[in-house]
């Protein structure tokens, strides 16, 4: 499958360089570089994408508003985060809109390639510094203790959405409770009822939201 992308940011070499960088890809193909958030919206509502690479700062539209219209407009786009800003706010801000993945702009060719084939599948991918500052801030953004988990989420439904948004798979997730994938599956299928997520991007989205995270 060839991954459609859009590249959005203001600064005119690092546009360039990225979208040069990502169609030397096999796998990817740029459809449209954009100098601000208005103009990524145009894009993907014009040419499709199958992921935007967004800078957070631009003119006349930010990343994370242009993040959300985007996933209310179009859900199967995923946004991953490019931007020289690791701050808390920005973080939090990018996540709750949508994005599905956060890099800096010291992330290299091979770590930038990575997330955006990670994000066409569905998958979260967070530089592992701002992992860390999200899971702290998280940890104090929502209900997270046993007992106060939204939705009506058992405690068992709550550690795997943790391990979820933790990136790991079913059979990772089975290895680390002692379950089988059967039973994995069964409290996934469960939490995906209740939180009315559709997939895993979501379920890693809901878990942001609502501070189910584990910074173990």
């Amino acid at each position: 499958m060839t991954i459609r992308v859009v590249v959005a940011d203001d600064q005119t070499a690092v546009r360039e360089g990225l979208a040069l960088l990502l169609d030397l890809l096999d796998d990817v193909t740029v459809v449209g570089a954009a100098a601000d958030g208005e103009e990524a919206i145009a894009l993907v509502n014009e040419r499709g994408a199958d992921v935007v690479l967004m800078d957070l700062r631009m003119p006349r539209c930010d990343g994370p508003t242009a993040t959300a219209r985007i996933r209310a407009e179009h859900p199967e786009t995923q946004i991953v985060v490019l931007t020289t800003y690791a701050e808390d706010a920005d973080i939090l801000a990018a996540l709750r809109a949508g994005a599905l993945g956060y890099l800096t702009k010291d992330a290299g060719r091979a770590q930038i390639a990575a997330a955006v084939r990670a994000a066409a599948g569905g998958q979260s991918v967070l530089d592992p510094q701002v992992q860390q500052r999200l899971l702290a801030a998280a940890s104090g953004a929502g209900p997270a203790a046993e007992g106060a988990l939204p939705d009506g989420l058992t405690a068992r439904e709550g550690d795997v959405l943790r391990l979820i948004a933790g990136g790991l798979s079913n059979r990772e997730i089975a290895a680390k409770l002692f379950v089988s994938e059967a039973t994995v599956k069964s409290h996934i299928n469960r939490l995906f009822a209740k939180t009315g997520v559709r997939d895993r991007a979501q379920a890693v989205q809901y878990a942001y939201r609502h501070g189910l995270t584990d910074g173990s």
